[in-house]
């Protein structure tokens, strides 16, 4: 199982923060694939994504028991 975060508008378009994956193995592409698909989470592209707390690139494999966050842009002054 992988556990997908989400955050801020991320996790109120969802309607929640925390999802599980149920599949042994995955990419970061997959895992946003899957999320535009099933919450319509179309601004996810621009998240920023970290993998067990260190930020990763695109296309990042992933196995079961890691964590995956999404992180959207922030802004503000």
């Amino acid at each position: 199982m992988i556990k997908i975060l989400l955050f801020a508008g991320l996790a109120e378009q969802a309607g929640t923060q925390m999802i599980e994956y149920n599949k042994d193995r995955a990419t970061t592409d997959e895992i946003k694939d899957l999320l535009k698909e099933q919450y319509g989470l179309q601004s996810i592209d621009t998240a920023m994504v970290a993998i067990n707390e260190i930020y990763a690139k695109e296309n990042t494999p992933l196995t079961s028991g890691d964590t995956i966050a999404l992180i959207p842009p922030v802004s503000g002054g």
